[in-house]
């Protein structure tokens, strides 16, 4: 298999197992990470996902150029990466362990997730100038950065390293590579261990304030969290907090 799910302790592990190519996103891979995020959107059993790449050396180099050559790809559809919030919706958070290079369509796979946890020989590059492609994708990148770093990246192709992606704010973590996956781990336990319908809210609430302004975002907000105040777990907080026990989250 390409793409391999794996569930532990309410954590599905999605890995790009294709080290031989850099994790490079053939056709079996592109379709492996989409039935892998339908698979964890439906699934129970698992509160938080990662996404990484099988082996050190990359976490995704990008799109498969051999495959692009002999398919004379032109322009690809929306669709062609799974791109998390276009094309596939998850309302649970996703984390990238970026264990190696994110390149191209692999930094589009780590733009696209909700935290990014790297090791400290991660690099990440927008590589599409280099090889006369192009990265609509991000366009939403100077959401997430300042505009005239993103500028740079889309125009020189050139790497940047993980301590400075974590400098500036594209990366939540950097971690010794020895320590990606137990990092990892611990990062999705914290959220999983929260109240399921808060965390799905605040990402909603995240997204949505990118699409507006101030005081819309606000209201917005509101409708996003009356459903969170209103559930069985609202009142299971505080009561767990008088009691001096943990909460039973129901998700209701």
């Amino acid at each position: 298999m390409s793409v391999t799910y794996e569930v532990r302790d309410r954590v599905a592990w999605i890995t790009i197992d294709r080290p031989e190519a850099r994790n490079a996103l053939n056709a079996a891979v592109r379709a492996g990470i989409l039935t892998a995020y339908e698979r964890f959107a439906a699934d129970d059993a698992a509160a938080v996902a990662v996404l990484t790449g099988a082996g050190d050396k990359a976490f995704c180099a990008g799109g498969d150029l051999k495959e692009m050559a002999d398919t004379a790809l032109k322009v690809p559809g929306r669709a062609f990466v799974p791109h998390l919030g276009r094309t596939v919706h998850v309302d649970k958070p996703v984390i990238a362990a970026v264990n190696g290079v994110a390149y191209a369509g692999g930094f589009l796979l780590a733009q696209s997730v909700d935290l990014v946890v790297a090791a400290d020989h991660a690099r990440f590059a927008i590589t599409e100038a280099k090889i006369g492609r192009g990265s609509p994708w991000a366009a939403p990148l100077p959401w997430l950065i300042p505009p005239r770093v993103a500028m740079e990246m889309v125009l020189t192709g050139d790497p940047i390293s993980a301590q400075r992606a974590y400098e500036l704010g594209l990366v939540n973590k950097v971690v010794p590579a020895a320590d990606l996956v137990a990092e990892t781990q611990r990062l999705a336990l914290t959220i999983a261990g929260n109240a399921p319908l808060s965390v799905r809210a605040g990402k909603a609430m995240v997204y949505a304030s990118a699409e507006m302004g101030w005081s819309a975002a606000l209201d917005t907000a509101d409708r996003i969290y009356e459903g969170v105040y209103l559930s069985e777990d609202a009142q299971e907080g505080p009561a767990s907090f008088r009691d001096k026990r943990p909460p039973v989250w129901k998700g209701r």
